[in-house]
């Protein structure tokens, strides 16, 4: 991951989606945060504060997904578990309710509202 690749990706989300107001909640990495970053008008980023996964949405879908659809569960090869993250994901992009309720956290929400002013 480098400042370039970001971007890239950016790049991707945005023009994949140019209708829509996009929020990525982001760890603070350094190509999260670089000055030569090229974010698209579309996009929104919110850093986290250093040392802080429990603030930050993906960590508790992630969390959902492992203990729904990873739990207890022995795979013979890396393709087995890639194959079982991807059925969780494809699940969660169904249940646009249930994802909104793990990540419309009033402090995300005010950083969308303040950021968007």
């Amino acid at each position: 991951m480098n400042t370039d690749l970001m971007g890239t990706f950016l790049g991707q989300v945005g023009e994949a989606h140019p209708d829509r107001e996009i929020v990525m909640i982001l760890d603070g990495a350094s190509p999260h945060r670089a000055k030569g970053l090229v974010v698209p008008d579309n996009v929104q980023l919110i850093c986290l504060l250093p040392s802080s996964p429990g603030l930050n949405p993906a960590e508790i879908l992630w969390h959902e997904l492992r203990e729904k659809f990873c739990a207890n569960r022995v795979s013979d090869t890396l393709d087995a578990v890639v194959d079982q993250v991807r059925k969780g994901l494809e699940r969660f992009s169904d249940q646009h309710e249930f994802v909104v309720r793990l990540s419309d956290w009033p402090w995300i929400m005010n950083g969308i509202l303040l950021n968007a002013k």
